[in-house]
């Protein structure tokens, strides 16, 4: 039985990494980076992309908002006047608690992807699902709030070695919350030793220019597999 869960584990991997490639060929070909943005519900990823998507510069950027039900995120993201599709996973797809390659490329069509250069997908809040499906995303990064403690990394680090740059957010909380900042980075550096980390605060700036430079940063970097 055991190794039969395997297998069918593998399969569904083995397809949606199909799906991805598939992604990943549409989105060469319209010249467009793609960045899968991940976190648990809560840790501030929408209220970092309304600071950081404000001013990129000449550089378009558009937004693929998944949730599991309603559009809360978009209405707000929509509000910097940048194409934003939501994509809900309860609408034929169960009510996933992640986005898979199938579920962003039955939103392509909606995407104007010759219109942006790059596609920022915040991913469903959850630290554990997402960091398995590749979508068809260049680099992935993920935000992970003070106020969840210090042994997010050590609990859940598939989603830490997963992603290129781990960003701290909520960081004006820590005089308020039961969190050692050092601990923190020293457990993100026990699972994914050298990864690129950046303290935000998304209520007062702090840090968002870096969230911004790195985010523009990857149009201009050679695609990666």
């Amino acid at each position: 039985m055991h190794r039969i869960k395997v297998r069918v584990v593998e399969d569904v991997l083995d397809a949606n990494n199909t799906i991805a490639r598939a992604n990943r060929q549409d989105f060469d070909r319209a010249g467009v980076r793609v960045v899968n943005l991940m976190s648990a519900p809560g840790a501030g990823k929408t209220a970092l992309l309304e600071r950081a998507l404000a001013d990129t510069g000449d550089v378009r950027v558009g937004v693929l908002e998944g949730d599991v039900e309603g559009s809360l995120d978009a209405d707000r993201l929509t509000s910097l006047h940048i194409p934003v599709v939501q994509l809900n996973t309860a609408n034929g797809f169960g009510g996933e608690c992640h986005l898979d390659a199938n579920m962003v490329r039955s939103s392509l069509a909606a995407i104007p992807l010759e219109e942006i250069d790059l596609l920022v997908i915040e991913n469903v809040g959850n630290l554990v699902c997402p960091a398995e499906f590749r979508v068809g995303e260049d680099a992935r990064a993920m935000v992970c709030s003070v106020a969840e403690g210090d042994d997010k990394p050590l609990k859940y680090p598939l989603m830490f070695r997963a992603c290129e740059l781990a960003v701290i957010n909520k960081i004006d909380l820590l005089d308020h919350v039961d969190a050692d900042l050092d601990k923190l980075l020293a457990n993100l550096q026990t699972v994914h030793p050298g990864i690129e980390h950046l303290l935000t605060s998304a209520r007062t700036g702090e840090g968002v220019d870096g969230f911004r430079d790195w985010l523009v940063s990857r149009v201009r970097s050679p695609a990666t597999a």
